[in-house]
């Protein structure tokens, strides 16, 4: 489905595209959460950050140094390259009305 806007955030900042496309996003270590709407349709999903290669490469040419540099950078950290998020029809809620209030009607008794 085309046309669906969706906003991406992660603690490295804040995105938005529009489906079909794409978005350079700034990596992190921590993970990307995707909320996608169109009218009446709403669809969400978390995308985990998950260390590359190259942050094990770099824990063993440059010990905690290379680990720390990679983990404060997010370059050590990647996102799945694509996403599919299903979307679901938000249902309106039903107006609730209160129930009438019962009249208070004394009767008296003779």
């Amino acid at each position: 489905m085309s046309g669906i806007g969706c906003n991406l955030s992660n603690d490295a900042g804040n995105w938005f595209v529009v489906s079909p496309g794409s978005v350079m996003v700034h990596k992190s270590t921590g993970d990307m959460i995707v909320d996608c709407k169109k009218g009446n349709l709403s669809g969400s999903s978390t995308l985990v950050s998950k260390s590359n290669g190259a942050v094990w490469g770099n824990i063993l040419l440059g010990g905690g140094i290379g680990y720390i540099v990679d983990r404060n950078t997010g370059a050590g950290f990647d996102y799945p390259n694509t996403t599919t998020i299903q979307m679901r029809d938000i249902a309106i809620a039903p107006v609730v009305l209160p129930p009438p209030q019962a009249s208070a009607e004394t009767v008296k008794s003779n």
